[in-house]
């Protein structure tokens, strides 16, 4: 078999970056490079009903081999193939580091980059393990290519070893889930899983049925540009005023100040000039109440400033993305359970906490697929310094064929 870190490797040296601004499903082509390969592996590893479809989704079964006559609910494992495109992604040049020492990592001596202890202080706990990091030019690509990596090993230990009890699996692959679309033309019906599990989170361990409630949220400013030398009391400088705007916001409730349930108001872009300029932010709250409260602020935000400078200086486009999957999953917390007792299992203590993020599961779940989220093992996503541990990575592809022992023993 083919390790689950050899697989990693592979499909990270495939440039799969989706696009935010693009209209397409897939939002970039160059995804359906990872995704066409998967289908190979897939069907050459012996597996049946493996399609891409034409919005870049992966579906694959794998029929039950329990006596006939013994139901047991049709699990899926889902991840996705894009990565952010907050960083750049392609000519990754991964690091292997060998029985890490437990100390400072020195991802780019030129550029001065270093992992350090300090910054990343549960670095220390993988001392003797193998870590993966960037060569800091990229990001490393293991949200969620480490996912995809767990599932495909799994997937061939079970078309290896026909004895190993399981009842029907599903795999999905998905595209765009960096930029919120990642389920937007899934076909719930179509894939047949009754339970899911991403695996999309973070270090080893995370197990997660809660994530954020979201929304997006672009501010449009428009100015009046007036030649600098004759500008007293005529200009309007659309830049000023959104600095202004952003100061109205609660400083606290930025994501550098927050942590567990605490939610937040995300700047991610400013766009300006004079005449105009653009402010994005992404709302976030575990509460839904909270979550409503943010959006209220930041339109009265607006009226304030509109009453201020004048009707139509500022726009407001509010977007909800997607809502806190507990309320969906919970009904179903056997699901959760059995992942506890799989990492158990695996000698992994679980660690169930919020998702300070979303996956494809929080959309699912309200499609009628409840579906938590397995750790991946990886840290510092979407950036330079992310990295990964192959033995999380070993440790995560085991919870999934332990998850699936555990339904097929009922």
């Amino acid at each position: 078999m083919e390790s689950v870190f050899d697989k990693f490797l592979r499909y990270i040296a495939i440039d799969t970056a989706s696009d935010p601004e693009s209209q397409t499903q897939p939002s970039t082509q160059k995804q359906l490079d990872l995704s066409g390969l998967l289908v190979k592996e897939l069907k050459e590893m012996g597996v049946e009903n493996v399609s891409l479809d034409e919005f870049g989704y992966v579906m694959a079964s794998i029929p039950s081999n329990l006596p006939q006559g013994k139901k047991t609910p049709r699990l899926g494992f889902i991840a996705h193939v894009d990565t952010a495109p907050d960083s750049p992604g392609v000519n990754i040049n991964p690091q292997i580091i060998k029985n890490y020492d437990g100390g400072d990592i020195v991802i780019n001596k030129e550029k001065n980059m270093v992992l350090s202890v300090k910054d990343f202080p549960e670095l220390p706990q993988y001392k003797g393990q193998t870590i993966i990091t960037t060569d800091g030019n990229t990001l490393l690509g293991a949200d969620d290519k480490a996912g995809v990596a767990e599932i495909m090993a799994a997937v061939e230990y079970l078309m290896k070893n026909r004895d190993f009890p399981h009842g029907e699996i599903k795999i999905g692959f998905t595209p765009d889930e960096e930029i919120g679309r990642g389920v937007d033309k899934f076909d719930v019906k179509r894939f047949g899983a009754d339970y899911a599990y991403t695996l999309d989170g973070g270090q080893i361990g995370e197990l997660e049925y809660e994530n954020f409630n979201a929304a997006s949220a672009k501010v449009y400013i428009q100015g009046r540009n007036i030649h600098p030398g004759y500008a007293k009391n005529k200009m309007v400088n659309a830049i000023i005023l959104a600095s202004e705007f952003n100061g109205l916001l609660p400083v606290e409730q930025r994501p550098e100040f927050t942590e567990g349930y605490e939610g937040f108001f995300h700047i991610i872009r400013f766009d300006g000039t004079v005449e105009q300029a653009m402010i994005q932010y992404i709302i976030r709250d575990h509460d839904f109440k909270k979550f409503e409260d943010k959006k209220s602020l930041i339109s009265e935000c607006i009226t304030f400033m509109n009453k201020k400078y004048g009707d139509g200086t500022f726009k407001l486009e509010l977007k909800d993305q997607y809502f806190n999957m507990r309320k969906q999953v919970e009904p179903h917390y056997h699901i959760v359970q059995k992942a506890i007792e799989a990492m158990k299992m695996a000698s992994v203590e679980a660690d169930v906490k919020p998702i300070r993020g979303g996956t494809d599961g929080a959309r699912l779940s309200f499609m009628g697929l409840p579906c938590p989220n397995i750790f991946a093992g990886g840290h510092n996503f979407h950036g330079r310094y992310e990295y990964i541990p192959v033995e999380s990575m070993e440790k995560a592809s085991e919870v999934i064929l332990n998850v699936i022992k555990l339904y097929a023993q009922e």
